[in-house]
């Protein structure tokens, strides 16, 4: 059995998306939408697929769809391919605004159908056994700091980097949102481009973010202290550093996991669609990364 598959948005993403399909035994890609026509059918004819005229041509052909268009159409195409009855992976963030998402996930639960968020590092915690640990750590520092890109101007440098670090950060903790306080900055065209975020959790749990899309470099760090110890980890070395007696995978950056955190994601997605496994990272985990994000984008500027 295999899932007929195709994706929205011929972009950078889209473009992995496509190629992992195409690769999977499982899957078989029918095709590509994008508003940019010609984009899509460059990119369906890599993969010998088909390009689509309209987004509504692709769901009829298709079982299931990965949206990977930008973050402000996400809503509109997976709401469209739910309400058809198709399995959905939405890129991050699940959609603009809480509400969006609550209604996304509420057409899943509705139509019986998949809804899964790629929000990839979760699978690199994974490989390394970080949320397997049977305790929730007291602190987590964080930060994700990139230099300028063109990339996802189009929403604030919390929905661009950030909600990586606060889905983790969320999962880590393991407990509901408190209390989120936060400053943004002005930003180069309306959205924030640097950000802080102090995260508190009802078990007492605090998680301390920092991000930035005007770095000079990228840098992308993670502390997790524990009563009995801490665990460093670099996201770019893919590598840790952990005093607490705790038993991590100190292989794991080798493993298919770490080494494609995004093919791992969708393969994850296949096996919920086809074999009914639990959702890797379901739509409430969007929802609540995008939740923060929110709180964050609205306290106050800095200096203001």
């Amino acid at each position: 059995m295999i899932v007929r598959a195709g994706v929205v948005g011929a972009g950078v993403f889209g473009g992995f998306h496509a190629g992992k399909y195409a690769a999977d035994e499982r899957a078989r890609l029918v095709g590509i939408y994008d508003p940019d026509l010609e984009r899509a059918r460059e990119l369906a004819a890599r993969h010998g697929a088909k390009s689509f005229d309209t987004l509504a041509a692709l769901i009829a052909a298709c079982d299931a769809l990965t949206v990977a268009s930008p973050a402000v159409h996400h809503f509109e195409a997976a709401a469209a391919s739910l309400a058809s009855g198709r399995h959905v992976m939405v890129e991050k963030p699940i959609s603009s605004s809480v509400e969006e998402a609550r209604e996304l996930i509420a057409l899943a639960a509705a139509h019986g159908c998949v809804l899964q968020v790629g929000h990839q590092e979760r699978f690199v915690f994974n490989a390394m056994g970080l949320f397997q640990v049977p305790v929730a750590p007291k602190r987590i520092i964080a930060r994700r700091m990139g230099p300028p890109s063109d990339r996802n101007l189009d929403v604030s440098v919390t929905l661009d980097l950030m909600i990586h670090d606060l889905d983790l950060a969320i999962a880590l903790a393991g407990a509901a949102v408190t209390k989120v306080e936060g400053k943004v900055d002005e930003g180069r065209f309306g959205h924030p481009d640097i950000a802080e975020a102090v995260l508190t959790f009802e078990n007492g749990c605090v998680a301390e973010l920092g991000s930035s899309r005007v770095h000079h470099e990228r840098d992308r760090k993670m502390r997790v202290e524990y009563e009995e110890g801490v665990v460093d980890v670099d996201f770019i070395a893919k590598t840790f550093e952990n005093t607490t007696p705790f038993k991590l995978n100190p292989g794991f950056a080798d493993t298919e996991m770490a080494r494609d955190s995004l093919g791992a994601n969708v393969k994850a997605f296949i096996a919920s669609v086809l074999d009914g496994a639990p959702v890797a990272v379901p739509g409430i985990a969007g929802l609540r990364a995008l939740d923060a994000a929110r709180a964050v984008d609205g306290a106050r500027t800095y200096g203001s």
